[in-house]
Parts: structure tokens; C-alpha cells; sequence
């Protein structure tokens, strides 16, 4: 699923009062983390992850990582928190065209 800027801008105002539900640690992207982040875009749709990583070559790889297994659209990566949606059935978000 691509994004459009208009729509991109419109989920980083929706995610910017949000706090992290997922947080990476020092063990990375291991299958537990995958799978609350599953669970968490199931059941919100537009969610923050916090990723430890100190290098931006580790983080990148991090978050295309997730995107990959995830199926979710990377909104934005500002510092340490990636920004992720993902529609479900009942579409709670209402994007713009």
C-alpha cells in the first residue's frame, strides 16, 4: 500500500499525541516484538514504535525490516520512533483521497 503525501501528513497529525506501544530493547527485532507489533497495528491501525539503536544504518535496516514482515506503510522515522499503519476490516481511520 503506497501513501499519499496528503495522507501521509494526515496520520502524522494523528500519530503526534500518540506514545510508543511497541519498544525495541537491546535484543533487536526478535519474533516477540513482531508479534506485539501485529497485534497493535490490529487492534489501532496507526501506532509508534521506539527502536534502541544508536546507529542509522542498524535503525534503517531495522525499520524496513519491520515494514517487510508487517505488511504496514512506514509513515515517518523521526529519531528513535517509527511511525506505522495499517488498515484493518472495520477501517477506524479515514484517510483523504
Amino acid at each position: 500500500m503506497n501513501l499519499s503525501n496528503k495522507q501521509k501528513q494526515h496520520l502524522k497529525g494523528l500519530a503526534h499525541h500518540l506514545n510508543p506501544v511497541v519498544m525495541l530493547g537491546g535484543n533487536g527485532l526478535t519474533e516477540g516484538v513482531l508479534a506485539e507489533i501485529e497485534l497493535a497495528l490490529n487492534h489501532h491501525e496507526l501506532i509508534k514504535v521506539k527502536i534502541a539503536a544508536e546507529e542509522r544504518e542498524t535503525k534503517q535496516l531495522i525499520v524496513e525490516a519491520i515494514v517487510r514482515e508487517t505488511g504496514a506503510c512506514n509513515v515517518q522515522v523521526i529519531g528513535k520512533t517509527l511511525v506505522l499503519y495499517r488498515p484493518t476490516q472495520e477501517k477506524k481511520i479515514s484517510l483523504p483521497r
